[in-house]
């Protein structure tokens, strides 16, 4: 299935400065906003306190979490917790020992529903907290080095492994930055949907440098800059009827999904579009300024045939 009817033929490469000059305009706002503002951190990262309640019959998620703003605790997170029955909740750290809090939190579940009871209530300690962030840091560290060896591997030249690397450092810092102007808080669910999205975001960037190789090979007499522009006018196709129906997905989950997964969500839109616009005006367009050629990509095509498979 083709998105469009007939071939494309957009000169993608000619205006790539237009579009450095936009990316660099939104990474230092998003740069500017986390050294100024930060991240309105979760409780997987602050420390608090969870609490897991069951109820005797299905339990009223919304009810629950009203009841609980109404009585002071206007940042819990209220989640179903495996059953229909059984309701988490984390609230930030508090000042009140886990008597008293287990006995106040009792009585405005019950207001709720008068069968309402408490199973756990559980400190999370800002050691922890900041143990998963370290966790965090680390993980993605790990994958951009990674992604960064794959790529030269993969495509003998380290031209295509910095302009993936910038296209999978862009991608995130934007999600950061958005999540920092808007003060949406910001959890371990965000942080898998900023390694889906650098994960997205690297598939495109590769089926992208598949085809420029493959056009590297069979047209040699014309330019770097029309190889690339006929590379990504072949898969443009491919790319919006993938994004499209993953963002009706991600939309649908954002709009229904309720305040527990909009963070998730929320990280996976952005990251997708910002991952399907960098895949053809960074990591390409950076490897065409460094200087590449079908030398690069094409080392020893005399010698053995051309991996072609993705």
């Amino acid at each position: 299935m083709e998105f469009f009817r007939r071939a494309t033929s957009f000169s993608f490469m000619r205006t790539r400065k237009v579009w450095y000059a936009l990316s660099a305009v939104l990474v230092i706002i998003s740069i500017v906003s986390l050294v100024t503002r930060g991240l309105n951190m979760g409780v997987d990262f602050t420390g608090g306190v969870t609490v897991q309640t069951s109820f005797p019959g299905p339990a009223n998620r919304d009810a629950v979490a009203a009841a609980l703003a109404r009585a002071g605790y206007t940042e819990a997170q209220v989640t179903v917790f495996g059953s229909v029955r059984v309701l988490s909740i984390r609230l930030p750290p508090t000042s009140q020992n886990t008597d008293a809090l287990r006995a106040r939190l009792e009585q405005v579940l019950q207001r709720v529903d008068a069968g309402a009871q408490i199973q756990q209530v559980q400190n999370i300690g800002p050691q922890v907290g900041g143990e998963l962030e370290r966790s965090a840091i680390e993980g993605i560290a790990a994958t951009l080095l990674l992604i960064f060896g794959y790529i030269a591997v993969r495509f003998h030249t380290w031209r295509l492994s910095f302009g993936a690397i910038l296209a999978v450092l862009h991608d995130p810092i934007l999600v950061l930055g958005a999540f920092s102007l808007s003060r949406t808080t910001f959890d371990l669910t965000v942080v898998a949907a900023m390694l889906a999205v650098i994960g997205y975001s690297l598939n495109d960037t590769v089926v992208v440098f598949d085809r420029i190789r493959e056009r590297f090979h069979a047209a040699r007499r014309i330019t770097p800059i029309e190889v690339l522009d006929q590379s990504i006018n072949q898969t443009l196709s491919r790319t919006i009827m993938t994004k499209v129906v993953t963002l009706l997905v991600v939309v649908a989950l954002y709009v229904l999904g309720g305040p527990v997964l909009r963070g998730f969500s929320l990280a996976l839109i952005i990251g997708i579009v910002a991952g399907t616009y960098s895949s053809i005006y960074i990591s390409s367009a950076a490897a065409l300024d460094c200087g590449l050629t079908a030398e690069h990509l094409l080392p020893s095509a005399s010698k053995k045939p051309v991996d072609s498979l993705p």
